[in-house]
């Protein structure tokens, strides 16, 4: 069963379509209540591309980051937004604590009502 919160394997595509990549994902919400589509964000271990203010890197010293079923530290890319169909999601790996993906999504509320400058 799909649910906020869940890191998924997902085959994320490249923001000029010209391809895509299996990595984990965060699923962030289900985006219709009348489709099985998701707003998930891609997670990477590349934390230096982490913009700051907005994505967030997780640990293996946060106390979440076991139940995660990631391998390294990563950042949770809120810069990097896709909404996909649920049938894209190849499974679940694990997920994040309730906690964390309310900050996460206070982060990102907060990021689309500013200003761009």
């Amino acid at each position: 069963m799909k649910r906020c919160g869940q890191v998924a394997l997902v085959s994320f595509p490249y923001t000029d379509f010209s391809g895509a990549k299996l990595r984990p994902a965060l699923m962030l919400r289900q985006a219709s209540a009348a489709f099985d589509d998701w707003l998930v964000c891609m997670v990477s271990s590349q934390i230096q591309h982490a913009e700051e203010g907005l994505d967030e890197v997780i640990t293996p010293s946060d106390a979440d980051f076991p139940a995660t079923g990631l391998k390294v530290s990563s950042v949770i890319r809120l810069s990097r937004l896709a909404v996909l169909d649920g049938k894209l999601l190849v499974g679940s790996i694990g997920a994040i604590s309730d906690e964390r993906l309310w900050r996460l999504r206070q982060r990102l509320a907060k990021w689309v009502g500013e200003a761009p400058g």
